[in-house]
């Protein structure tokens, strides 16, 4: 059984709207590992549910921002903090681990139950590159055109879905225009261990590389890194944003049901707290897509 709060509200003084964040935590066990999840573009800490509630589930500790660029904030694209969403994203992540005994204080049972040596951070598109950053990605920032280390020496691993690959050419002129957050990033310092997931049929607007483009985390970021590609899976990967949502275009409970069980083996494995799961899941992935590590 599991716990959900919502909104926590923290303090975000320069920010412009306070932080809402939903916490989801098992009722019971101790020593709780810890997910900080960044959604897509345009969600909200409502989201993911089937990813949320099933880690929840197994014994992590779930926390979901509201970022700046969710829709339920109705913050407009000519907002002068727009260029700089995803810098903000990043703050928003930061200020969730500054203040986990305050999240945890929310939880009825909470407090004294969570693992701070054993942090993850996940995302989705937009949030994938979120997690990146703190896992040692580098964005060229769109007004200064510096690339600094942001990442989090409290992040141990992550895990990043659908999201987004090199910039330069690789970028549509919409995208080049429009998301400048897309232009410049370095995946050389992406060191630390990362399980990318992409579907073979995403083929998203922002990029001429087709698909292969929400591979480029795996294959132009250091070891260690896993890489699961799903077969027929468009951006949302048959349904984790959510259930029932109308926005996924590849509805598959089976594809669902792998990333479940794929992303909590590797994150159990990732954190060092169990290796079997993951150790058997290459025998579990066909014919559903393939898995690689490096």
């Amino acid at each position: 059984m599991i716990v959900s709060v919502k909104p926590v509200v923290l303090p975000a003084p320069g920010r412009g709207h306070d932080l809402e964040v939903r916490i989801s935590a098992p009722l019971t066990g101790e020593d709780l590992p810890v997910v900080v999840f960044s959604h897509g573009f345009g969600s909200s800490l409502e989201g993911y549910a089937p990813l949320a509630d099933y880690w929840a589930a197994h014994g992590f500790v779930v926390i979901q921002p509201t970022h700046l660029d969710s829709t339920t904030l109705g913050i407009p694209p000519d907002d002068p903090r727009a260029p700089r969403f995803w810098r903000y994203r990043v703050e928003d992540d930061k200020r969730v681990l500054d203040r986990l005994d305050d999240l945890a204080a929310a939880v009825p049972g909470l407090p004294g139950r969570l693992d701070r040596s054993r942090i993850a951070v996940a995302g989705h598109s937009f949030g994938g590159q979120t997690a990146g950053i703190l896992l040692g990605l580098r964005v060229g920032d769109p007004e200064t055109g510096e690339a600094e280390d942001l990442s989090d020496p409290r992040v141990k691993a992550g895990v990043l879905l659908a999201t987004a690959g090199r910039g330069g050419d690789a970028l549509t002129p919409f995208a080049a225009e429009n998301l400048p957050w897309l232009r410049h990033i370095d995946f050389t310092e992406l060191t630390r261990p990362a399980l990318v997931v992409a579907g073979d049929k995403d083929d998203l607007p922002l990029t001429v590389l087709g698909p292969d483009w929400t591979t480029d985390p795996y294959h132009l970021s250091p070891g260690p890194k896993s890489l699961l590609t799903l077969s027929g899976a468009e951006h949302f990967l048959g349904g984790i944003s959510g259930y029932g949502v109308r926005e996924t275009t590849d509805e598959d409970p089976a594809r669902v049901a792998l990333v479940q069980r794929a992303t909590l083996a590797y994150l159990r494995h990732a954190l060092d707290i169990d290796h079997s799961g993951w150790e058997a899941l290459a025998d579990k992935v066909n014919p559903f897509g393939r898995l690689e590590s490096k």
